[in-house]
């Protein structure tokens, strides 16, 4: 039944004072033809209070799969190394409308990937902010412009989803100074890539969804034969994205479990406030310094990008890449050499128990350790990355999967040691991401989904085995929302009630914010900190 899915989005509002609440009047009986717009706790983008300058990226109206195309050139008045430079998203849409997933290109590097809301008949206006420095290289010239967030417009599916993208670029002037960003951005294209011949770090990031309505769009929930259930995968749920260079395994990660707001066949339970990062979906990084020497050659290098788990031949993830490189500017050449390749066999195991309430549980877990040295102007710097991956759900239904549950757990832990300038420093990261729902459909023909999802980050540095800094992550949606399946749209005489709340605290402060719903209505947006 969850394979109702559809996609998703979120949004960013300003923090206020600690203690500062919404209150609004009592919430109605059910969902009407309006509802607040979309809301999200994630915390705004930070920036100086400096010289800023804006810049339209992209401005249409997405009625088909027909992408945008413009172009883009830098800002003048503030300089070309900036301290800040922040994507801002805004966008409309009213009538009725599936959520649609999108993309930004700026010179073939994506710097969004992003879904949509489903719109009130009455329609909803919703923004997202995104620090996107990072790829301040890409934007110190003039490129192409490519925007598609694919839609179907016809007499039943009326809604036009209008947006319009800005950059706001922010100065380093006074004591601001410019932010440490890559010296260069490079779009993989198809999978041959040439990095300078002086990189001295170099990061992979891929934007990895499962999509497009089929099965992969909601992984998690998939069976091997025998099991009898809609979605079917030899691999069952267990899924991992990895990346290889030149045929070797070089990253490993556990993918987000993203639910889109269509998601577990019940729109109603994030009309107003979405699932984490369905708006603003997070690449998955992946440190391949260790690499480095084999890169620097000057020749062009296979990386490849691939899902394991998915069944052979079938489509449904996108894994754009984007390679993110900083260079010693005291050399024009850095060679050193790989030195470690350790990797565990990957385990995966799917146990299927038959009966009223079919079960499947299913396990899986990987181990990668990577290491490399560089010859640079400052030395020789090596660099160890070890990363582990684990995932362990349970999945249960009945006959007609009027009834499907599912309660996972995905883990992603990496270590990343760089030793040789200065003492030795180390940075950990612990994700978890956990998903805890059930859909029931009534003998009165009501569906029901509850449900809750979790994303969690422990980050600890130490330099010199002693500790520089840590932050804790919790970000909690729960959800619980019904209507009447098989009548009309204003006879579903929906409910559903709605929570976030996202904490981050730790050595360079604290933020925490709590938001509740009630059939469309905000009933609490509370800052703690």
């Amino acid at each position: 039944m969850i394979g109702g899915l559809v996609l998703a989005a979120g949004t960013l509002l300003g923090a206020g004072p600690a203690g500062a609440a919404v209150r609004p009047a009592e919430p109605p009986a059910e969902f009407g033809t309006d509802w607040h717009d979309p809301v999200t706790a994630t915390p705004p983008v930070a920036v100086p209070h400096t010289r800023s300058c804006q810049v339209t990226l992209a401005q249409a109206q997405f009625r088909d799969f027909t992408p945008y195309k413009g172009s883009y050139a830098p800002p003048k008045g503030c300089g070309d190394r900036w301290s800040k430079v922040v994507l801002r998203l805004d966008g409309n849409v009213k009538g009725r409308q599936y959520d649609r997933l999108g993309y930004l290109h700026v010179g073939g590097v994506e710097v969004l990937r992003t879904s949509t809301p489903e719109p009130s008949p009455d329609g909803i206006a919703w923004n997202v902010e995104k620090d996107v420095t990072r790829y301040s290289d890409t934007f110190r010239s003039a490129q192409p412009v490519e925007m598609l967030i694919g839609n179907v417009v016809d007499d039943t599916y009326t809604g036009v989803i209008d947006v319009k993208v800005t950059l706001t670029f922010y100065a380093a002037e006074g004591r601001v100074r410019p932010a440490a960003a890559p010296d260069r951005v490079l779009p993989l294209d198809g999978t041959a890539l040439t990095t300078p011949r002086n990189s001295e770090r170099i990061v992979a990031e891929v934007y990895a969804t499962g999509s497009g309505g089929g099965c992969e769009e909601f992984w998690y929930l998939a069976v091997p034969d025998p099991a009898p259930y809609s979605c079917k995968a030899p691999a069952g749920p267990n899924r991992e994205v990895r990346i290889k260079v030149d045929g070797q395994l070089a990253g490993i990660a556990s993918p987000f479990p993203n639910v889109w707001t269509g998601g577990w066949s019940n729109p109603f339970l994030w009309y107003v406030v979405p699932a984490p990062h369905a708006f603003d979906v997070r690449p998955i990084e992946y440190d391949l310094t260790p690499y480095a020497a084999l890169l620097n050659d000057g020749r062009a290098h296979q990386v490849e990008v691939s899902v394991a788990g998915v069944p052979e031949g079938q489509s449904g993830w996108s894994t754009p890449v984007n390679v993110l490189v900083w260079q010693d500017r005291g050399s024009e050449v850095v060679t050193g050499a790989l030195t470690r390749h350790e990797e565990s066999a990957p385990t995966g195991s799917t146990t299927y128990t038959p009966g009223t309430e079919p079960r499947l549980d299913a396990r899986a877990g990987h181990r990668l350790t990577t290491a490399g040295y560089l010859d640079t102007s400052h030395g020789r710097v090596t660099t160890t990355v070890a990363r582990a991956v684990a995932a362990d759900t349970v999945h249960r239904w009945t006959e007609g999967e009027n009834t499907d549950a599912l309660k996972g757990s995905w883990t992603d832990d990496s270590a990343v040691t760089t030793d040789g300038r200065g003492p030795a420093v180390t940075a950990r990261v612990h994700r978890t991401y956990t998903m805890d729902g059930i859909t029931t459909i009534g003998a009165d023909n009501r569906l029901r989904t509850v449900i809750t999802l979790g994303d969690r980050a422990d980050t600890a540095t130490a330099r010199g085995g002693r500790a520089a800094s840590w932050s804790h992550l919790d970000d909690t949606y729960r959800g619980d929302a019904a209507w009447t399946l098989n009548v009309p749209r204003d006879q579903r005489h929906a409910t559903g009630t709605s929570a976030e709340r996202y904490r981050l605290y730790g050595s360079d402060g604290c933020y925490d914010r709590s938001l509740k719903t009630a059939q469309g209505t905000l009933t609490e947006d509370l800052r703690r900190c």
